[in-house]
């Protein structure tokens, strides 16, 4: 069964279609390559999705173990490299909620978040995560 549908929509647009659900999503071509920025580009579609893809990944670990990981957060940051133009880099930082998590608890999410399917697909040494556990601040 087909996932999506991408649709160019003139002035380096796309409009991607999940077949599934009717959700939309609207791309531009970034400030950096010819574009406006007026939307997520292509590239940080696929840094956001890794950053999803961590969360999703250590969510359903979490329902598992009966942890709480509700406000957990990634800001990243993608760094385009040249020749041919590609992703170089995603730094990543993740930010766990305080919820008393216990130190084995901690080891468990971590190495789950490093094998999401998304981190597992890129090339290696795309990305570089940083865990903040706001109970040990």
């Amino acid at each position: 069964m087909t996932t999506a549908k991408v649709i160019y929509k003139g002035d380096l647009s796309t409009e991607a279609t999940h077949i599934k659900s009717g959700t939309t999503i609207i791309t531009d071509a970034p400030t950096d390559n010819n574009g406006l920025g007026r939307s997520f580009s292509p590239t940080d579609l696929i840094a956001t999705a890794l950053g999803s893809c961590i969360l999703t990944i250590m969510g359903i670990k979490a329902r598992d173990k009966d942890l709480d990981i509700v406000g957990a957060e990634i800001s990243l940051t993608k760094h385009m490299g040249s020749g041919p133009r590609h992703i170089e880099k995603v730094e990543l930082v993740l930010t766990m909620p305080a919820n008393g998590y216990s130190e084995k608890d901690k080891k468990i999410l971590e190495a789950t978040a490093h094998h999401c399917p998304v981190a597992n697909t890129l090339k290696e040494g795309i990305e570089t995560l940083t865990i903040k556990w706001l109970d040990d601040e």
